[in-house]
């Protein structure tokens, strides 16, 4: 089993019942507010994980400034993206749509694998992506 393989499963969890837990405030908070909120406690939930390792005298965090601007990049695109969730919530959509549109990600994400990383485009990755694609498409009504 690869060593990564238990973080995919937190991950997926975790993933999972974030969206689980935006769908349910989704009714009762605002779209900017509810995402001012989750933005602000995964903050803090990473600031704890830093004091532990800072205490726990295990820091190997390294810095470069390009790392800060891919990571600035990456709040930026979390923090829309939970505003959207907010959002397509608010204006009735189903908890149900969430994987297809999690999927539509995936497959962006393979598609840069493929252009910008040089991953091989094996044809169960292709058929991944458009059939992820699809039910993205399939959304619409």
């Amino acid at each position: 089993m690869a060593t990564w393989f238990w973080y995919a499963v937190a991950a997926a969890v975790l993933y999972g019942a974030h969206q689980i837990f935006t769908r349910l405030a989704a009714d009762h908070i605002g779209d900017g507010l509810g995402g001012f909120v989750v933005e602000t406690s995964a903050a803090l939930s990473i600031l704890l994980y830093l004091a532990i390792l800072w205490f726990s005298e295990r820091w190997d965090q390294k810095f470069t400034a390009s790392g800060f601007n891919f990571s600035l990049l990456t709040g930026i695109c979390v923090g829309v993206g939970t505003i959207a969730f907010f959002l397509l919530f608010q204006r009735g959509s189903p908890l149900s749509t969430v994987p297809a549109i999690l999927a539509g990600g995936a497959a962006i994400m393979a598609i840069a694998g493929i252009l910008f990383f040089h991953e091989a485009p094996s044809w169960q990755r292709v058929l991944g992506i458009a059939l992820a694609l699809t039910g993205l498409f399939l959304l619409r009504k």
